[in-house]
């Protein structure tokens, strides 16, 4: 007998438990999970900003071994290292509401367990570089910057992306965007966080607490013709200021609503610049495959800044909405 450790999301409140993991159906995969990952989606879950189950297990992002498959399961095996999709049902193409219609952590269980059963295409095999550790923080992060970067973004080598922050999404686009040799430009609030964004190969930055007009700041030193893509974090307080950085016939990929929901911004610069504003929510599996193609060949790995035991999900959350970190923070299941 299995008995796990778990964690529920109740009317808002992180409520602990042990339970016994149910016997993977024909179609499921059962699965030790070894390590999560924390994301501000989760913490609008628990707020109550996004609808979710109540008493789903949190959590979008983890990676682990599988114990047992179904019996259709052909493509996964027993003992093989496996990371949580966050769109199980969405495989290709463009999104749709057939596509969106459910996702780990939210509608279906999550990884705040320590065994967990899912749909097979709940799972992908892990990089084969990644530890567990490392691999719980692909799934929404990374896949979100893979996809407002290159699937939505079309950034291509020599462009110029600005990047907003040094968050899980935020270094993850600095990462992969030096890997195909563009140009980055990130705002932040600490100097001492841009000065490890130089160490991941910015080119430039701007603390907006120093210069909160930070846009003209960007336009004066790298020009106004040069920024081809803006990595949207910030929302309401930071759209219009991206909008007055971007070249003619640039691109926002709009993720984040960090600094409010309600956005107040000039329409006639976006026709006036032909400028395509995305919406980006993660993407499909065969995205999330494509990236960890990319990342095994270029043997990326996430930038961790603190790991807890998964007995501190509780002060994960806490730590998660001070913005203290650079990258991503992660809970080992080892350890909890």
């Amino acid at each position: 007998m299995l008995m796990s450790l778990v964690y529920r999301m109740v009317d808002g409140v992180l409520q602990s438990d042990t339970a016994e993991p149910s016997k993977p159906g024909p179609d499921e995969v059962l699965v030790e999970v070894e390590a999560s990952s924390l994301n501000y989606r989760d913490i609008a879950i628990r707020a109550g900003f996004y609808p979710s189950r109540s008493g789903v297990i949190p959590l979008s992002d983890g990676a682990g071994k599988i114990v047992e498959v179904g019996a259709a399961v052909s493509d996964l095996k027993a003992g093989q290292q496996v990371t949580s999709c966050f769109y199980p049902f969405w495989e290709s193409g463009p999104a749709s509401a057939t596509n969106h219609r459910a996702t780990v952590g939210c509608d279906l269980d999550g990884m705040l367990t320590k065994f967990v059963t899912l749909p097979a295409s709940a799972w992908i095999p892990t990089p084969k570089h990644m530890s567990s550790l490392e691999a719980s923080t692909l799934p929404c992060a990374a896949l979100t910057a893979w996809a407002a970067l290159f699937t939505r973004g079309g950034l291509r080598p020599g462009q110029h992306v600005l990047i907003q922050g040094t968050g899980g999404v935020a270094v993850f686009a600095i990462q992969l965007a030096k890997a195909v040799c563009a140009k980055v430009t990130v705002i932040s609030s600490s100097d001492e966080k841009l000065a490890r964004a130089t160490e991941l190969g910015s080119d430039f930055g701007v603390n907006y607490t120093e210069f909160p007009e930070w846009d003209k700041k960007v336009i004066d030193e790298v020009g106004q013709e040069e920024i081809d893509l803006v990595i949207e974090l910030g929302g309401a307080q930071t759209l219009q200021k991206s909008l007055n950085c971007l070249k003619v016939g640039g691109r926002v990929s709009m993720i984040g609503v960090l600094s409010g929901n309600e956005v107040s911004m000039s329409v006639s610069a976006v026709l006036a610049k032909w400028i395509a504003i995305q919406g980006i929510t993660v993407s499909h599996r065969e995205d999330f495959l494509s990236m960890n193609r990319f990342l095994e060949t270029q043997r990326l790995r996430p930038i961790i800044d603190t790991v807890l035991p998964l007995s501190d999900a509780q002060v994960a959350y806490d730590e998660l909405p001070r913005g203290h970190h650079f990258g991503k923070l992660v809970l080992d299941h080892a350890t909890g």
